[in-house]
């Protein structure tokens, strides 16, 4: 069991921008070396993982919530959580791979054993995945590799690292080392990252999964922005914010929290299908 720290949401933020420039380089199985970093210590958003919400004929599908690198179940996630709610839905989240440094993989197991608990509690056939960041990258693994088509009516992925980020810190042997010892995420979603080439390897979108990417022009850390985008196809919707509403200046932090992103996902959640294309939310 590792010890529990004490680290301020805002440093662990900072870390994930700069630990996110990491060179890439073959990510060690397994965990970091960090101790245990603290969760949402002011537990979950009110009626967040109620294990008791009973979907209903109008909104059978619960929804999970996956953070991203250095994220928590509950923070910049409280708007969203919120506007389901309000929707009527039964939304869950999930603490995952110590804030999400260690290996993508494992986290993935976490993810389809997470989704397993939430499907027998609720009596649901499926449920809906909505993720920031790494996490609307992470469980396109448990989708590809792990079963997950099975269980998924959607993926909603928020700034996600699907392809990685093109910024790369100068390069040392040493320092490359190091960072994978504090953070084997960041290594794996870097592009060209071999877990990367992996993931995106033939299929992009298997199943018979609806697949939602809502980016943003000011991502400062999934760089290009479109590297969030998935291959075309019939069930493949890949948008900006900042095309549909031009004023919309959220960055990678903040675009869980922006309205337009909010809309886009709700769209996606209540209808068949990925976002429609055509959808105008109100700016």
């Amino acid at each position: 069991m590792r010890p529990v720290i004490a680290w301020p949401l805002a440093v662990l933020a900072s870390l994930a921008v700069l630990l996110s420039l990491a060179p890439a380089s073959p990510a060690a199985a397994g965990e970091t070396v960090l101790p245990e970093l603290p969760t949402a210590p002011e537990g979950d958003v009110a009626g967040v993982n109620d294990w008791t919400c009973a979907p209903t004929a109008r909104r059978p599908t619960p929804v999970v919530l996956v953070h991203g690198t250095f994220g928590d179940r509950r923070h910049l996630l409280e708007p969203l959580s919120a506007a389901l709610l309000a929707k009527g839905f039964c939304v869950f989240s999930l603490d995952y791979g110590n804030r999400g440094t260690d290996d993508v993989v494992a986290s993935a197991r976490q993810l389809k054993r997470y989704v397993a608990r939430v499907r027998r509690a609720t009596g649901a056939a499926k449920v809906s995945l909505v993720g920031h960041s790494q996490g609307g990258m992470m469980p396109r693994y448990y989708l590809k590799f792990l079963g997950g088509t099975r269980y998924v009516d959607d993926l909603v992925g928020i700034a996600p690292s699907n392809h990685g980020t093109a910024l790369l810190a100068p390069t040392q042997a040493l320092t490359d080392r190091l960072i994978g010892l504090i953070c084997v995420s960041c290594q794996q979603q870097t592009a060209g990252s071999a877990f990367l080439e992996r993931l995106n390897a033939g299929d992009e979108t298997p199943g018979r999964v609806s697949y939602t990417q809502i980016t943003t022009r000011y991502d400062e850390v999934v760089v290009p922005h479109t590297s969030g985008y998935l291959k075309p196809g019939p069930r493949t919707t890949n948008v900006t914010i900042q095309d549909k509403c031009p004023a919309a200046f959220s960055e990678h932090l903040l675009i869980p929290t922006d309205r337009v992103t909010i809309a886009l996902t709700l769209g996606a959640l209540t209808r068949r299908g990925p976002a429609a294309k055509a959808f105008r939310p109100a700016c």
